[in-house]
C-alpha cells in the first residue's frame, strides 16, 4: 500500500491487488492492520490505534481505499457511502470493445453468497438490487481497451458483473467470463479517483491513485 492522503480524521491508501481490506477466513494480514501499524510507527503511538473501515474493495482489485482515523469520521463516512455521497471512478481493462463508446448500464443484480458472485438481470427479479454505472471508452492499446467507470450505486461485484453482462469482461476476471487469469491473480480493475466532502472539515477532497506499474497499464493511447 501507498498513502496518498492523510489528515487528522482520514487516511486514503492505494492498495495493491493482492491485499485484503478486512480480515477474512484466509487469515492473511488485512490492509486495515497494515494502516494501523503504519500510524502506530509514524506517530509513535502506544496501545491501540483506531482505524475504521468505511468501505471495501475486492481483493483482486487495486486502487483507493478510504479509512477513518476517528470514530466521528467513521460514522459520517459510513453515512456518506450509504447515501452515495462519495463519488468513485474506476478504470478497467477489457479485451472486447463496447458497442457504444459511452453509455449507462442499468441491471438488477442478485448476489449468490455461496459462490461469492452476482448475477445481472435486465428486469427486476426476486431479491435483486438495482445497479447503475456510467462507462466511457478512454484509451486503447494494441490488444486492449481502457474504460472509465463512474459508479452510481455500490453493489457486490457490480462493475465486474455489469461489464461481463455487456460482453466486456475485465481482463483476468475468470469468475466473470474472461478466458485467462492474470499471473499475479489480480483483475485489471483499479479504483482511480475518489471525491467527497470531508466528513469533518467540509472541504472538497479529490484524490487520484497512480495506476499499477507495468507495460499493460502504461501502454494506452488516450482517446
Amino acid at each position: 500500500m501507498t498513502v496518498v492522503y492523510e489528515d487528522n480524521h482520514i487516511i486514503i491508501v492505494n492498495k495493491t491487488a493482492s491485499e485484503i481490506v478486512q480480515g477474512d477466513k484466509t487469515g492473511d494480514i488485512p490492509l486495515s492492520e497494515t494502516v494501523k501499524q503504519y500510524l502506530k510507527e509514524k506517530y509513535n503511538k502506544p496501545g491501540n490505534v483506531f482505524v475504521g473501515v468505511a468501505h471495501r474493495l475486492d481483493r483482486p482489485v487495486s486502487g483507493l481505499v478510504v479509512f477513518a482515523k476517528t470514530s466521528k469520521a467513521l460514522s459520517r463516512l459510513n453515512e456518506m457511502f450509504k447515501n452515495s455521497e462519495v463519488k468513485k471512478t474506476y478504470w478497467a481493462i477489457i479485451k472486447t470493445p463496447p458497442k457504444e463508446i459511452e453509455g449507462e448500464l442499468i441491471n438488477y443484480l442478485v448476489r449468490n453468497d455461496r459462490q461469492n458472485k452476482s448475477y445481472a438481470h435486465d428486469q427486476e427479479v426476486s431479491n435483486s438490487k438495482k445497479a447503475i454505472l456510467h462507462y466511457r471508452l478512454i484509451g486503447k492499446s494494441e490488444n486492449y481497451y481502457l474504460l472509465e467507470i463512474d459508479l452510481k450505486t455500490g453493489r457486490h461485484h457490480q462493475i465486474r458483473c455489469q461489464l461481463a453482462k455487456m460482453g466486456c469482461p475485465i481482463k483476468g476476471d475468470l469468475k466473470y467470463g474472461f478466458p485467462r487469469s492474470n499471473p499475479d491473480g489480480s483483475i485489471c480493475l483499479h479504483a482511480r479517483y475518489v471525491r467527497f466532502v470531508h466528513p469533518v472539515s467540509k472541504e472538497q477532497i479529490e484524490v487520484a491513485a497512480p495506476v499499477p506499474e507495468g507495460n499493460l497499464w502504461q501502454g494506452f493511447q488516450m482517446i
